[in-house]
């Protein structure tokens, strides 16, 4: 099964895309960065507001099919902090439940969401201090975006790592 990740917080706002992994089968994994845009203030408007991580069996014949989805509360994983006073550990890993439309559990995805919203620049550990270590994107900057509408979106990024084997038809599962 070759996959691939829509990652969204409104969809009507944008929707970021992962590439297809090609080799991944049954655990694909991207270990790509996706920026992810919303309204400012969503979070501290909407307590309900999400990270939704949909995933998908590319095929070059048919439609896409719906593998599963991950939703990953706005208010868990954004916490403030700020370059006068970083986090110690900017970087969350989260595992989270894939759930197929019928409701049932799909499998496990990974996700590395920092908690400001902002990924330092890439490095191969992500176990380090935002305290005088290169530069940083800029992520939550304000822009005016949709259909020549003046809106104030707001962007996060997420690292989508992998997903483990959940078992299940369509997943390489025996159920």
């Amino acid at each position: 099964m070759k996959t691939y990740a829509e990652v969204y917080v409104e969809r009507d706002v944008h929707v970021a895309r992962t590439h297809i992994d090609e080799h991944g089968e049954t655990n694909p994994t991207w270990n790509e960065v996706v920026k992810v845009k919303f309204h400012e203030g969503l979070p501290e408007n909407d307590v309900m507001a999400a990270l939704n991580v949909d995933i998908y069996a590319h095929s070059h014949i048919k439609w896409e099919k719906p593998v599963g989805s991950a939703r990953i509360l706005l208010c868990d994983v954004l916490k403030g902090g700020d370059e006068a006073e970083p986090l110690d550990n900017p970087i969350q890993c989260l595992t989270v439940q894939v759930w197929r439309d019928s409701g049932r559990p799909q499998g496990w995805l990974n996700l590395w969401v920092p908690p400001t919203g902002r990924f330092l620049i890439r490095r191969e550990s992500l176990s380090f201090s935002l305290k005088g270590k290169g530069e940083e994107q800029e992520v939550a900057d304000v822009e005016v975006k949709k259909r020549g509408e003046e809106e104030e979106v707001a962007e996060v990024e997420v690292e989508v790592e992998e997903v483990e084997e959940g078992g299940g038809p369509g997943w390489g599962g025996k159920k």
